[in-house]
């Protein structure tokens, strides 16, 4: 598995946002795919929506296509109100 660690500066990104920011996906249309086809889980919950918002301390994990059990990419958010 592919560990990111990606700083914000704000209190909140979008996931599919987040996911361009990152380099996981090089357009939107990706994202949304990725998103809506469940192959994204914040927290370790699966979550369709791609304004859902995350903030500094959240794990959002890219899930393998063919094994959703697989995480294929862990990304880190850190940011303000971290120490």
């Amino acid at each position: 598995m592919e560990n990111i660690e990606v700083e914000i500066h704000t209190a909140e990104i979008r996931l599919d946002g987040l996911l361009k920011f990152a380099a996981v996906v090089g357009t939107g249309g990706e994202a949304k795919y990725l998103i809506q086809s469940g192959l994204v889980a914040v927290n370790e919950d699966v979550d369709r929506r791609r304004s859902r918002k995350v903030r500094a301390g959240d794990r959002v994990f890219i899930l393998d296509e063919e094994n959703p059990d697989e995480a294929l990419v862990e990304i880190y958010i850190s940011g303000p109100g971290q120490e």
